[in-house]
């Protein structure tokens, strides 16, 4: 029998210890369960990621079939990429990731969905802080983009790194504005449901604010699992 368990990247971080590893489970027995986590915190799962894809699904489709260019923040294992990539009117998808290790278990394509990403013309893989990216896109007036996709944080409550709590604010959030056309579309997940406080500062920045919950089963603990999706839209007169 070969190994249970294997460590395909182990680094050293600003934020901890990452680790990227792939393990038999008896919950998925046909396949390797790919896993990264950030010292003892499981980040992300390959066989947990519907919500990663309905965060695409919702907030590319809320976008319309138009030509789209589309912003994703946070690359992770590619699942919100990849379903991104599968609509036909995404002519070009940008992936900020902070993390080069990240991007580069995509390169090394030892990821599921690495290929997928890697071989499609349509995708760039920029290693950047997403937060400060929006902020100099804003300033420089760059893109600007149809649709800007976002899941870094656990939630806008929990950050990865305190310095991103600003983003989640009305001030941190207006920069989105410039990044996007009159009519953009800004999706965000998030593992907890969103607060009524964070909930307000969207609707001070976008005139359409839509939560959404995405309930999915999860076989790793057997049972039906929670997470969110908040879609906003800017009207197109403004």
């Amino acid at each position: 029998m070969g190994a249970m368990l294997e460590e395909l990247d182990y680094r050293r971080t600003e934020m901890g210890e990452l680790i990227l590893r792939r393990r038999r489970s008896p919950s998925v027995p046909d396949d390797w369960v790919y896993e990264v986590k950030l010292d003892d915190e499981m980040l992300m799962s390959s066989t947990v990621n519907a919500s990663e894809c309905a965060l695409a699904e919702l907030g590319v489709k809320a976008g319309g079939e138009h030509p789209s260019d589309v912003l994703v923040g946070g690359l992770g294992l590619g699942y919100t990429a990849v379903t991104a990539l599968g609509f036909p009117q995404v002519r070009r998808l940008d992936v900020v990731e902070y993390m080069e290790p990240v991007i580069g278990w995509h390169r090394d394509r030892l990821v599921p969905m690495a290929a997928r990403l890697m071989d499609d013309p349509r995708c760039t893989l920029i290693q950047d802080d997403f937060f400060e990216f929006i902020k100099r896109s804003s300033a420089n007036r760059t893109g600007p983009y149809d649709v800007v996709l976002l899941d870094i944080d656990h939630s806008p409550e929990s950050w990865l790194h305190e310095r991103h709590a600003q983003f989640y604010t009305e001030s941190g959030l207006k920069p989105l504005v410039d990044c996007l056309v009159p009519n953009g579309v800004f999706a965000l997940w998030s593992a907890d449901v969103p607060g009524a406080d964070f909930l307000r500062q969207l609707k001070q920045v976008f005139d359409v604010v839509e939560p959404h919950t995405i309930r999915f089963f999860n076989p790793h603990i057997d049972e039906m699992d929670t997470n969110w999706i908040v879609v906003c839209t800017l009207n197109s007169g403004l």
